[in-house]
């Protein structure tokens, strides 16, 4: 039972967006209030404005919660993680294909104990709260026990998560391979428990090309045709030597996202982590399909794998949506604001500049229309889920001498993300109820 939603109202410096970034002038698309209000009625946001216009029309029961000094913005989205990996997050010195092999898999074997498993999910999305993040796109294990214990903890928190049993019949250890026929079975099951219940969303999930047979890549393609709304969620060119382990096996096909899309899964609504490497016919048909992008340069640069060309992909005559995502086993930070970080660094290699709204954009409400989930969440505005971060710029000394020198709201966003993590989160909402965390 969902216990009953809460009404209150939050005071402090409040973000909106007024656009894409990447349509007008960063500096245009960010609307602020330096003495701003969220009201929050039953869980939803009703209204916000300046505390001036607002204030004298609260109920006068309705508690006010004083965050001023702080940014109070939406929460953040991770289009991209691992829960399995929380484990065995920054284990050192290798390279993606023998990482998974020397750390991942092993770990993932443990997911068949549910009680483990359970321990994990409850952990990994209290970390996630710690550091503002209120919705993810998750990878689970091959094991149905590992994705009913992910949502059994996400719908204790009320969060609204993306998750699915990882599909993997050959190349992966006996310990962690399924069949065709039942990991259909066993996923359809899981969708038929799981998605739509509460704020709980299914994404069909084989973990990537060279893992999976076609027939498995077919059955995935047929089960999104299961149920409405269904997400679909694999990885996409990530290194140079996984993507001639595809061509070695798919010679048949054109290319690595030509496997996938021969079997019904490049669709709206499907996320394909990485994508460093990715053509222009790839970025063409992308766009043209309406899927998504998990731009993941934390996890890219830990691994060696490469920088995503972020500007191409967004590139106006034939934009694909990106969100961006931790990975986390691959990366070392659930820190959304060390992914903007990271995708800033990505930027520059390529001779771009990611401009620091541009990045907020890409960790909020742009993953969440990325991911088809505005206006639901992802945006401080009236009718949307209360799932808010909020940023306190002052939280080290250090963050603290360099905040008090910006003259405006994207330099203190810039400077958040260059210096910020886990202490910069000065509270985290989830449907209005403030996410209270494991003493530290």
């Amino acid at each position: 039972m969902t216990p009953e939603l809460p009404s209150l109202a939050l005071r402090g410096t409040t973000l909106r967006f007024a656009g894409n970034p990447f349509d007008m002038p960063p500096q245009d698309a960010l609307l602020t209030d330096t003495d701003g209000l969220v009201v929050i009625e039953s869980g939803r946001i009703t209204a916000i404005g300046s505390y001036a216009d607002l204030a004298r029309d609260l109920p006068p029961d309705m508690p006010v919660t004083d965050h001023r000094g702080c940014l109070i913005g939406p929460g953040f989205i991770d289009a991209h993680v691992h829960y399995p990996q929380f484990g065995v997050i920054a284990s050192y010195g290798e390279q993606l294909l023998s990482w998974l092999e020397r750390y991942v898999f092993p770990e993932e074997r443990r997911f068949v104990d549910r009680v483990y498993a359970g321990q994990i999910a409850e952990s990994f999305l209290d970390s996630l709260l710690d550091h503002g993040t209120t919705t993810a796109a998750v990878y689970c294990t091959v094991h149905p026990e590992s994705v009913e214990a992910f949502f059994t903890a996400s719908q204790k928190r009320n969060t609204r998560m993306i998750a699915g049993k990882v599909l993997m019949d050959r190349n992966a250890p006996d310990y962690l391979r399924d069949t065709a026929q039942s990991g259909y079975d066993e996923s359809r099951r899981l969708i038929d428990t799981w998605h739509g219940t509460g704020r709980q969303l299914y994404a069909v999930t084989p973990r990537f090309a060279p893992t999976s047979t076609e027939e498995q890549l077919n059955l995935a393609g047929a089960l999104l045709d299961t149920a409405p709304g269904l997400f679909m969620q694999t990885h996409l060119l990530e290194t140079v030597q996984e993507a001639r382990w595809v061509e070695a096996l798919f010679p048949h096909r054109s290319g690595y996202l030509d496997v996938y899309d021969r079997a019904g899964l490049v669709r709206p609504r499907s996320i394909f982590g990485h994508a460093v490497y990715v053509t222009e016919q790839d970025l063409t048909r992308c766009s043209h399909a309406g899927c998504t992008l998990a731009h993941c340069p934390t996890s890219n640069a830990f691994l060696g794998s490469g920088a995503f060309r972020l500007f191409d992909a967004l590139r106006p005559d034939r934009r694909v949506a990106v969100a961006l995502g931790t990975d986390i086993g691959g990366g070392n930070s659930l820190s959304m604001l060390r992914v903007m970080n990271d995708a800033y660094t990505a930027a520059q290699s390529h001779g771009t500049s990611l401009h620091p709204v541009q990045s907020y954009w890409l960790a909020t409400a742009g993953a969440a229309q990325a991911l088809g989930l505005a206006p639901q969440i992802g945006q401080l505005e009236p009718g949307a889920e209360a799932d808010i971060c909020v940023l306190n710029p002052m939280a080290t000394p250090l963050m603290a001498q360099r905040a008090e020198r910006a003259e405006t709201v994207p330099d203190l966003l810039f400077a958040l993300s260059m210096l910020g993590d886990d202490r910069a989160i000065e509270a985290t909402y989830v449907m209005g109820r403030r996410h209270n965390p494991p003493s530290r």
